[in-house]
C-alpha cells in the first residue's frame, strides 16, 4: 500500500504473501504512518482542533493494537512503525494539518477496504468494517475542519 506517509524503504520481508494476513499487515502498517502522521497534525493544528486530534491518535493507536493482536493470534508477524515517514506536503499551518489528516484518513480506510475485501473469517470482516468507518468518520471531521463538500464518500477506501 502506498501510504502518504509511507516509509521510503523496500518491502518489508515478515509481509505474509497474500490473503487476509497480508491485507491486515498492510492495514497497521497504514496505522503506524497515521500515528506518526498525527504527531505533525498535532504540532500544527489549532488549539480548537485538539479534541481531534487527540482522539484521532487514540483511535489509530487502538485500532493498531487490536490489529497486531489478530496477526499475533495467527502466528502472523505485525510491520514494525518505520524511523520516519515522507510526508505528501509540507505542513506549515492548521490548513496544512487538516489537510495531511484527511489523506492520512483516505489511506487508512484504503488499507481498511482492501483487508475487508479479503477477509475471510467474520471476525476479520467485523473489525476491518469497524475500522473503514472509523477513518471515514475521522476523515469526514477533518473535512468539516476545513469547511469541505461533500464532507463524506458513497465508498470510502474506494475509487468510485
Amino acid at each position: 500500500m502506498t501510504s502518504p506517509t509511507s516509509p521510503q524503504t523496500s518491502p518489508d520481508p515478515d509481509r505474509p504473501s497474500g490473503g487476509a494476513d497480508a491485507a491486515l499487515f498492510d492495514a497497521v502498517a497504514a496505522e503506524h504512518a497515521a500515528i506518526y502522521g498525527y504527531g505533525i497534525v498535532s504540532a500544527h493544528s489549532s488549539p480548537d482542533e485538539n479534541d481531534l486530534v487527540s482522539a484521532a491518535m487514540a483511535e489509530h493507536r487502538e485500532r493498531r493494537e487490536s490489529a497486531i493482536a489478530l496477526l499475533t493470534g495467527r502466528s502472523a508477524k505485525a510491520p514494525l512503525p518505520a524511523a520516519g515517514y515522507q510526508l505528501p506536503i509540507p505542513v506549515n499551518n492548521p490548513n496544512d494539518a487538516a489537510t495531511l489528516a484527511v489523506r492520512m484518513e483516505d489511506d487508512c480506510a484504503v488499507a481498511w477496504r482492501a483487508a475487508l475485501e479479503r477477509a475471510s473469517s467474520e471476525q476479520d470482516r467485523t473489525f476491518a468494517l469497524a475500522a473503514l468507518t472509523e477513518a471515514a468518520v475521522t476523515a469526514a471531521r477533518w473535512k468539516q475542519v476545513q469547511g469541505i463538500k461533500p464532507v463524506t464518500v458513497a465508498f470510502p477506501g474506494g475509487t468510485e
